[in-house]
């Protein structure tokens, strides 16, 4: 199964102005958010998961990522983002280490449920805006 460029980058990392609020963020600019679900291939969950997970932390404006084995689905990963910006996210995607887990990730991957984008206004964790 062939993948669209654009939908295993956002899945994968990603990834992906740092003004904050609703507002702000359905404008472009302010925090940045993904939500979503990819299936692995059969029995190749938690290798995909050891993937995802190792050039997480040396993401430049990733603010949140984390990584949830679906307990419904043993082939099905959630993946939540939070980037300081929109901008921040697609950045990352260029990234070198980001590019060899897409590569190292992709012939992992059956396919692609869920995906969608997010203004995240704050919460545990995250910083709430000024303004």
């Amino acid at each position: 199964m062939r993948f669209g460029r654009r939908n295993l980058l956002m899945m994968m990392l990603g990834a992906a102005a740092s003004g904050t609020g609703v507002a702000a963020g359905r404008q472009g600019g302010g925090m940045y958010g993904l939500i979503g679900k990819m299936i692995a291939a059969p029995g190749r969950r938690d290798a995909l998961i050891e993937i995802l997970l190792e050039g997480s932390a040396s993401m430049p404006g990733c603010l949140s990522y984390i990584v949830a084995a679906d307990p419904a689905d043993a082939n099905a990963i959630w993946i939540t983002e939070v980037w300081d910006s929109k901008a921040s996210h697609e950045a990352s995607l260029t990234l070198p280490s980001v590019k060899e887990a897409i590569a190292r990730g992709r012939p992992l991957i059956a396919s692609f449920a869920e995906s969608i984008a997010t203004a995240p206004v704050g919460g545990h964790g995250l910083v709430r805006g000024r303004g």
